[in-house]
């Protein structure tokens, strides 16, 4: 969707320079860059290559303010300017695209709001509740008193299951399970045979969340599960039932979390993190990548990074492994 430069600087908070009326249509890198893109420069030095460039246009910081020779968008954000710019960039689906394919299956009770796209074979259950402006593409089965919000973008052969309630602004991509029974089971002593306990809870997901491919989210087994908003959760993540994930949370891929873990407001976690059940990980926790986190321990430090397993702060992390090494060459 091709933009002037003064649009594009208005909604991402930034400032026009030179040629306000030059029409960008996409982003790019700076070295694949065609005309007729927006690139971005966050460091000075790496200011030249951007204007020796094929880009139509630049953002960048008040380092290049003095720039003559390329139109500009001067932001304090460079990054994040670029990023709200290819959003507003993106082609989405025309009106005229919009609306119920014909192999699609949408309960008559269902309520879609305008311009709902539900693509080939998905199919929207009994009491389904699907906001203005969401697509639902191909292979989705949106299961039973679903609630989908407004603008979500829902990717091919996502299953939410009957209950779940997601907010705006949600995109969840492609194979992902939400909504599933928890692991959650009755041991009998006599026989040691386990019986299924209740999972009888709701998945709720708050706006602005991003869900990897691949990734589960378990229901709660009585309560709820709850993600909140502005999470964003990458690739094969696993959620056990009746957790709690705090407001703008980061969750790396192969994540496996037990059931009935809280992740505080913040938190940052690595990929293959592995938490045992009603753990809890304070605001602005930082878990490197494999890290391990014992059942019930509680891991607390705005800004403090941990490591390995069981998780510890990093520079003791750091000074075991000089002792062990220390230890070695003694042997």
């Amino acid at each position: 969707m091709k933009r002037s430069l003064t649009e594009i600087a208005a909604a991402v908070g930034g400032r026009a320079l030179g040629n306000a009326n030059q029409g960008i249509n996409g982003v790019a890198s700076i070295e694949s860059a065609a005309p007729g893109d927006l690139v971005f420069v966050e460091d000075e030095k790496h200011l030249p290559a951007a204007l020796s460039s094929n880009a139509s246009a630049l953002i960048a910081g008040e380092f290049a303010a003095s720039v003559t020779n390329r139109p500009l968008i001067i932001s304090a954000h460079p990054k994040l300017a670029f990023a709200r710019a290819a959003i507003l960039l993106c082609d989405k689906p025309s009106d005229a695209s919009r609306g119920v394919h014909p192999t699609a299956v949408v309960h008559p009770t269902a309520k879609l709001e305008p311009c709902v796209h539900v693509g080939e074979r998905a199919v929207i259950g009994e009491r389904v509740q699907v906001g203005e402006n969401t697509i639902v593409e191909a292979g989705c089965v949106i299961g039973a008193n679903v609630a989908l919000g407004r603008n979500c973008r829902i990717y091919p052969n996502v299953t939410i299951y009957p209950g779940s309630i997601i907010g705006d602004r949600v995109i969840v991509h492609a194979g992902a399970v939400l909504g599933s029974d928890g692991f959650g089971y009755v041991q009998e002593r006599a026989t040691g045979h386990y019986e299924k306990f209740p999972q009888v809870g709701r998945l709720v997901i708050e706006d602005d969340v991003e869900i990897g491919a691949n990734t589960t989210i378990d229901r709660g087994a009585l309560d709820e599960t709850r993600i909140r908003r502005g999470v964003k959760l990458d690739n094969l993540v696993h959620i056990g039932h009746n957790c709690d994930i705090g407001e703008d949370v980061v969750i790396a891929a192969q994540t496996g979390l037990s059931g009935s873990i809280v992740i505080e407001k913040g938190a940052v976690l690595g990929g293959q993190v592995g938490i045992g059940e009603r753990a809890r990980i304070g605001e602005g926790v930082m878990l490197g990548g494999q890290g391990g986190v014992l059942p019930n321990k509680i891991l607390r430090g705005k800004g403090v990074a941990f490591w390995g397993t069981p998780a510890q702060p990093l520079r003791q992390y750091l000074k075991q492994l000089a002792m062990l090494a220390r230890l070695a060459r003694k042997d």
